[in-house]
């Protein structure tokens, strides 16, 4: 089970910061952890993917250079942390789980989904 949490209303330039606990499984070193989100009426989207074995994070064009994933094995939590949040950032965020470790970036590869966790940037 993936629970992410976090999500709230911050005016744009604003920072939040997303967990995603992951529960009630093992997700071991061969996962890899995304972060995607939904805006109203939009297609669901991928903003960043890290494997729980390290290697470089991946990022969605929108948000390089803003977020940052990262990760806390010992506690089975991955972390968004959002800077200079723009309007554009407003959407539900997913945490997500993808069994290829390498992965974690294509929504129709991933194997577990958890409830999303509502962000809203004002203007």
């Amino acid at each position: 089970q993936l629970q992410a949490s976090g999500g709230g209303l911050v005016q744009a330039g604003g920072s939040l910061r997303l967990s995603c606990a992951a529960s009630g499984r093992t997700f071991s070193s061969s996962y890899a952890m995304g972060w995607f989100r939904q805006a109203p009426g939009k297609e669901r989207e991928f903003v960043a993917a890290i494997s729980w074995s390290g290697g470089r994070p991946y990022y969605g064009d929108s948000v390089k250079g803003r977020f940052t994933i990262s990760k806390d094995n010992s506690k089975n939590t991955v972390y968004l942390q959002m800077d200079s949040l723009k309007p554009e950032d407003t959407a539900v965020y997913y945490c997500a789980a993808d069994q290829d470790p390498y992965g974690g970036r294509s929504i129709r590869n991933i194997d577990y989904w958890g409830k999303g966790t509502q962000v809203t940037v004002s203007s």
